[in-house]
């Protein structure tokens, strides 16, 4: 057996909680955050034997897509106060990681 950890943006949640419903997956959500937006996002938990990986993998790809978003980055160059302006710029946003760990031992009570 294999726990897939896979950490989603909140805006796919969604849709990738009903495709893994759909597909008969049991899993946990935990709500995480990412670290350099300090935006919101999911961490699934799910369970799933050897032989069901790459379905699984499969769903998370197509329902996971990375898009661009523009945020404002302040530039690291000391300035004269009231002089700040951000310098925004295109980062990757959304899109998936899935970490995939063996399981020693499960059980259900």
């Amino acid at each position: 057996m294999k726990l897939a950890i896979c950490i989603v943006h909140n805006r796919d949640k969604g849709r990738i909680s009903e495709e893994l419903v759909k597909a008969g997956y049991k899993f946990t959500v935990v709500g995480s955050t990412g670290g350099f937006l300090k935006e919101g996002s999911s961490t699934f938990l799910i369970g799933v034997e050897e032989p069901e990986l790459k379905a699984l993998l499969l769903i998370i790809e197509q329902n996971c897509k990375s898009r661009e978003q523009l945020v404002n980055v302040s530039t690291f160059e000391p300035t004269p106060p009231g002089a700040f302006m951000p310098n925004p710029m295109k980062v990757p946003v959304g899109g998936s990681v899935v970490f995939v760990v063996d399981v020693d031992q499960f059980h259900r009570f």
